[in-house]
């Protein structure tokens, strides 16, 4: 079973459960996200886990592309990545953990045909006034033996978008998970291991399902049941392909070994003795091919940033090998599960090699800050030095060591730690997309963002398309692929375009429509044309036609102004506007 057909199998088997698949939201998220990139296949679902309705009916199934950036220093062992496939079921309010556990492991075993005896179970074990979750553990007992399944703690048996329960605010809904992990025979327990998921940290067993039960909410005076309770399952495309192929490495399952022989062959990297070196050359490599064919480009901020980061990474352990080759072998495997990846080659073959060619040149003018290393030696620098290299060239401690320099790498840890706080510190609202808040501005400029895009398309032409944005109560933020700057005269006429249509009072609603329907019209919005289904696409009258999940006003009157604030420069074709609306 490749990954194609095991993606095929997972949707025909809840299909046939009454589920309505939905499409693969953008990797980079447009509308509602909560971080640059889509993390999870539960993440665009999430205002429909608290509660609204969702369009498509109560039981839901898709198979959504993921980016995880806080992976990046994980890379390296025999199973985490930054990019990868979230199969993914949800159940509205509808069946809970009576429906969900059978179906699990039916899918396990009899659609993948896992043996029994390699899956073990974890379920949550209690914490505070929060029960143990015995209804979980009694539906499992009924299918395994107890003895495989585990109670296991909130630091690793529960959910919510805070974390354990004790950090979610009021209001905040979250609940209990049970997951599978699967035993590989061929890692050996440490001594201080036991024989279970909960107790064992060797890798023995590797988590590839996880089911989420959503139903607590947290008040001021603790907790309280909800009255419609959400199943959110979760299983990752690699590593359930690692299961079925009994390859406690994912970087030697079918979906990865293909890229692997690449890099060997064109590296001079024999995997077996260059492990951590090949894995990250794959997984960087492969996440950056994806993270470009979303319309992310290296730059210095932002998602082009973490795209820069992972680029550079991979070249760090590439040396001077050809990169071409990798990058045709990743497209060419990847491409049997997303085909825009073979349609956009090209650009993504010429992004790389101009990034790659791009860094030589960092590196020689690192050179000259310093001063070059003695020939045939080393040069002994201040953590400072290599820290400036680090920050302002974008150097990494094994480059900045391969020059020849030595430096306090201690202190340099260090610097490195400050600095990621200031960054996450700094970064805690920038980063964010979407809607803040469903707050009356909020909603007025998410509205007034369907008019500025459309405005933008009638004077530059239909090529130019939004690629983020982030509206709150004191600013819209919109993001669009433009070469230039904006002049003010195309300033002022965007802003006479937006305010003509708010005064022509012009009606605002939404109607679901299929796929095909909807680029028949000619909606704006990013659809994967590899899934079937309806698609919510709301109206401005006569002048706007936009896939986007809402909210909005019902008239654009409701809008008193728009304004623009300022432009800035994103980088290789990518512009952002900021606006004010009353």
């Amino acid at each position: 079973m490749n990954a194609r057909l095991l993606i095929d199998t997972y949707i025909s088997f809840f299909e046939k459960r009454d589920h309505k698949q939905i499409i693969n939201s953008p990797l980079v998220p447009i509308d509602d996200p909560t971080t640059l990139f889509t993390s999870s296949g539960m993440q665009p679902l999430i205002p429909y886990l608290l509660g609204e309705a969702h369009p498509q009916g109560k039981r839901l199934v898709n198979v959504q592309n993921s980016f995880r950036a806080v992976d990046i220093d994980e890379v390296g062992d025999n199973r985490h990545t930054t990019f990868f496939r979230m199969l993914g079921n949800w159940s509205l309010g509808d069946y809970f953990k009576k429906e969900e556990i059978p179906w699990l492991w039916e899918f396990l075993t009899v659609e993948l045909s896992l043996p029994e005896d390699k899956l073990f179970i974890t379920v949550f074990g209690g914490e505070d006034e929060i029960e143990k979750d015995t209804e979980s553990f009694e539906l499992w007992k009924k299918i395994v033996p107890a003895q495989k399944i585990s109670f296991a703690g909130v630091d690793k048996n529960w959910w919510s978008r805070s974390g354990v329960p004790k950090n979610m605010p009021v209001g905040e809904i979250g609940g209990p998970d049970t997951e599978v992990y699967f035993r590989f025979d061929d890692i050996e327990h440490k001594k201080e291991c036991k024989d279970n998921p909960v107790e064992c940290e060797c890798g023995k067993f590797l988590e590839i399902a996880n089911s989420v039960f959503m139903q607590y909410q947290k008040t001021d005076k603790g907790f309280k049941e909800l009255p419609n309770k959400n199943v959110d399952f979760g299983g990752g495309l690699e590593r359930l392909l690692a299961a079925v192929e009994q390859k406690s490495d994912i970087f030697q399952t079918s979906l990865f070994s293909p890229i692997v022989k690449a890099i060997e062959r064109e590296a001079d990297l024999d995997y077996v003795k260059n492990q951590k070196a090949v894995r990250i050359i794959a997984d960087h490599l492969r996440a950056a091919v994806y993270l470009i064919d979303a319309g992310v480009f290296p730059s210095n901020k932002e998602r082009g940033y973490i795209l820069r980061r992972l680029l550079r990474r991979s070249f760090d352990n590439l040396g001077q090998a050809d990169v071409e080759n990798i990058i045709s072998a990743i497209v060419a495997e990847c491409a049997k599960t997303d085909k825009t990846l073979s349609q956009n080659f090209e650009e993504i073959k010429n992004v790389i090699l101009q990034e790659q060619q791009a860094y030589k040149k960092v590196i020689k003018d690192a050179e000259k800050i310093i001063g070059g290393a003695e020939e045939n030696g080393t040069k002994e620098i201040n953590a400072d030095e290599a820290f400036k290299m680090y920050s302002t060239h974008g150097l990494s401690p094994t480059q900045i060591k391969s020059l020849g320099y030595i430096f306090d790498e201690q202190k340099f840890a260090d610097l490195m730690q400050e600095h990621s706080k200031k960054s996450k510190t700094a970064g805690a609202g920038m980063f964010k997309g979407g809607l803040a808040d469903h707050s009356e501005l909020t909603i007025k400029g998410h509205t007034a963002t369907h008019l500025l895009h459309q405005a933008l398309r009638d004077m530059f032409g239909t090529d130019l398309h939004q690629t983020g944005s982030n509206i709150t109560s004191e600013r819209v933020r919109f993001d669009f692929n433009f070469d230039r700057n904006l002049t003010d005269d195309e300033i002022k006429k965007i802003e006479e375009i937006v305010t003509s249509k708010i005064k022509e009072n012009l009606p605002v609603h939404f109607e679901m429509l299929p796929i095909e329907k909807a680029k028949g019209i000619k909606a704006m919005g990013l659809f994967d044309e590899k899934y079937e289904g309806d698609v919510k696409v709301y109206f401005i009258g006569d002048y706007s036609k936009e896939f986007c999940g809402g909210p909005h006003v019902d008239f654009t009157g409701k809008i008193k102004s728009f304004t623009i604030i300022k432009q800035e420069n994103l980088g290789r074709g990518q512009k952002r506007i900021y606006a004010k609306v009353t």
